[in-house]
């Protein structure tokens, strides 16, 4: 069966590019189910319930996410009612929402997903090797299939963290730093694996924002306003074809559509 990863969403561009084109990535690949990092869907930084609203009736069935899910107040009201919004796993227990979920594909199969944040060079939280693991093993009991987000800024932890699970997960799949890489494969005990999915939003841009915004930054080196830029809107993920029986992945294609 196969299934759709969306790479980061961000802002309106973004949006547009998931209602715009997931139809024709839906007939093209017969799509069971479909995941996307919202992290960064309102706004380009946070998640609100409007925009959740918006994106879910397009067919998608839970929202991953990354160190940006609190930046909008109002999750903080919406994430431990909405299960199909998940917070990083890996921040301690007493943080609002889960970090895992198990749903319905639409034939009927169970889907675990879990979302969870790397800590190199990021902030610190919990292990993500072993946070994920507990999480796979209480899964593994319930579904199959079970699609892991690694929202993180290292390639070397993304990588680690697919070699161990590798064969214990249907898929290893990297968010967090918007570049889609060009090392998708499956590893020996089949999982499926990228560093990056790449982001969905306007690629005139410095990962999404507008170049002129993060130049001044760069150049000055004092605070500035990121504006979501919009032009050359794409939408960039990949689809998963797994074997509902064994949850084992069987292939990896990634996905780079632009907007007409």
């Amino acid at each position: 069966m196969n299934i759709l990863f969306i790479g980061d969403i961000v802002g309106s561009p973004g949006r547009e590019a998931v209602k715009k084109l997931l139809p024709e990535l839906q007939k093209e690949y017969g799509l069971e189910f479909v995941v996307a990092n919202a992290e960064n869907s309102s706004g380009g930084s946070g998640i609100t319930l409007k925009v959740a609203e918006e994106l879910f009736p397009l067919g998608i069935g839970v929202f991953t996410s990354g160190d940006h899910i609190w930046k909008k107040r109002e999750i903080f009201d919406i994430i431990n009612q909405e299960a199909r919004i998940l917070r990083p796993l890996n921040f301690p227990d007493v943080a609002p929402g889960q970090g895992w979920g198990l749903f319905t594909a639409r034939n009927g199969v169970k889907v675990g997903v879990i979302s969870v944040c790397g800590r190199v060079f990021m902030e610190a939280l919990e292990c993500p090797f072993k946070t994920t693991l507990v999480a796979v093993e209480e899964l593994s009991s319930q579904a199959k299939i079970i699609i892991v987000d690694i929202h993180a800024e290292a390639t070397s932890e993304k990588v680690a963290l697919g070699w161990y699970l590798d064969g214990k997960v249907s898929a290893v799949l990297g968010t967090h730093t918007h570049i889609q890489t060009a090392d998708e494969k499956i590893l020996p005990q089949g999982t499926a694996y990228i560093t990056d999915a790449g982001m969905t939003g306007p690629y005139d841009s410095v990962i999404g924002r507008r170049k002129e915004d993060v130049l001044q930054r760069f150049l000055s080196c004092v605070p500035v306003r990121f504006e979501v830029a919009k032009d050359d809107v794409q939408l960039h993920g990949v689809v998963v074809d797994i074997d509902p029986a064994s949850g084992k992945a069987k292939s990896i294609v990634r996905i780079q559509r632009k907007l007409p």
